[in-house]
């Protein structure tokens, strides 16, 4: 099955918290903080595996988190960092937030190895917290928690000519007879269901991959037949084969055909419009009325675009419109899709802006304190239960001005204040 378009979401692992021990042996008066750090959280990473065509493995599983790192330990023991985890995907697949829509990764390179998100830090040991001032802390750094984003993994195959044209006009006896590609071939519409991939090989040094795109009839980029499905994965090619039938056997219109194919690319990307195209005349062998060919090129002529006929079946003409790629190939970049966006500033984006201090009132009247300045020292520090650790914690929240948000907000003398889930009296 050939899955070219999934969601899934991709978490880093949290760091560990580091460790508010102390040192307690017999013999050592004064054995003072011993606490560990905590293990740095698992990164996610891309690689783009070229043994790997599709997006099916990701059908079914669609959360992917990467090893949280370990919390450190008495005795100043790290801890052990989080695995990383590596997903694989096929070369050409763009990493797209959803939420935003922009582009994060393209992984368009065999083997290229890519970092999603960072593992998050793991928290600093209360051995890090020791000073002249204060010789027994009992806070240590607690690990940031790795980010966490919903991706759509799309897939663009990595294709140098791209095969376009209406059903049933002979590209999948064209793709089976230049390479190994063997496309199924029928006499009725849509007999190439999913995109097919060939490798042309002229002579020692010489090859090139085209890509035969189904089902492309008039209103393909708004869903009509199979295009607007399919359609994406010619944006990365250098030209465009597009395939006529210029016999006119099913009763068509050969120009029409063209206009029509060449309407429906404009109309998905103007840029995929303005690629090079080689126009195949086919089935040069039904034709008995060479007025309707001479018609046809010097149209298409007129256009900018030049004309070989050929004939798939009997195989003449063929050979050279592959060598005349080839050399044209040889002087066209593939041009880079889009900019990627930056990580952070994405994830920025979807957290949004938190005011510093939100302090309400539940229904039994008690003010309930949160904001982006406690989260930041909560997911900062690890605050032991004890009178000491809390004691600590309450001044340096004053020292960030929590004090005048709380008297902003009416907390007076008395009232039962509650941060993160701990419920004291206010007092002047």
């Amino acid at each position: 099955m050939f899955i070219d378009e999934v969601v899934i979401t991709v978490k880093a692992g949290n760091g560990g918290d580091g460790s508010a021990a102390f040192r307690r042996e017999k013999f050592v008066q004064f054995g003072g903080p011993d606490g560990g750090d905590g293990g740095n959280g698992g990164s996610v990473i891309f690689v783009a595996d070229p043994n790997i065509n599709t997006l099916i493995d990701f059908k079914f599983k669609k959360l992917f988190k990467a090893q949280n790192g370990e919390n450190g330990q008495k005795k100043q023991m790290y801890g052990k960092t989080g695995a990383d985890l590596v997903i694989k995907v096929p070369v050409g697949t763009q990493v797209r937030d959803v939420e935003t829509g922009k582009l994060l990764l393209d992984l368009n390179v065999v083997g290229e190895k890519r970092i999603l998100l960072r593992g998050g830090k793991g928290g600093l040991g209360n051995v890090h917290f020791k000073s002249s001032v204060r010789k027994t802390p009992k806070i240590a750094g607690k690990g940031r928690e790795g980010a966490e984003i919903k991706v759509k993994l799309e897939l663009k195959l990595i294709a140098d000519v791209a095969l376009v044209g209406y059903p049933s006009v002979g590209k999948s006896s064209f793709i089976n007879k230049v390479s190994a590609a063997n496309s199924k071939v029928g006499s009725y519409h849509f007999t190439t269901l999913e995109p097919k991939l060939g490798v042309v090989r002229l002579e020692e040094g010489k090859s090139f991959v085209i890509a035969d795109i189904p089902g492309l009839i008039e209103g393909a980029h708004e869903g009509v037949g199979l295009g607007d499905k399919f359609l994406r994965h010619i944006e990365r090619c250098k030209m465009i084969y597009h395939l006529v039938d210029v016999a006119e056997i099913e009763g068509r219109d050969a120009i029409e055909d063209y206009e029509k194919i060449n309407t429906e690319l404009r109309k998905f990307s103007e840029k995929l419009a303005n690629k090079k195209q080689i126009v195949l005349a086919n089935k040069m062998d039904l034709l008995w009325d060479m007025e309707k060919y001479d018609k046809f090129k010097a149209y298409v002529e007129a256009q900018g675009n030049e004309v070989y006929p050929v004939s798939v079946i009997l195989n003449e003409g063929i050979k050279e419109v592959l060598y005349k790629s080839w050399n044209m190939l040889e002087e066209i970049d593939r041009e880079p899709l889009e900019d990627e966006a930056d990580i952070d500033e994405v994830l920025r984006e979807i957290k949004g802006d938190k005011e510093a201090f939100i302090i309400t009132q539940d229904e039994e009247g008690t003010y309930v304190v949160e904001g982006r300045v406690l989260d930041g020292v909560l997911a900062k520090y690890v605050i032991t239960m004890d009178d000491e650790s809390i004691v600590n914690f309450l001044h340096m929240m004053r020292s960030l001005g929590m004090e005048e948000a709380m008297r902003e907000a009416g907390i007076q003398d008395g009232d039962t204040v509650r941060i993160a889930d701990v419920e004291f009296e206010y007092v002047e």
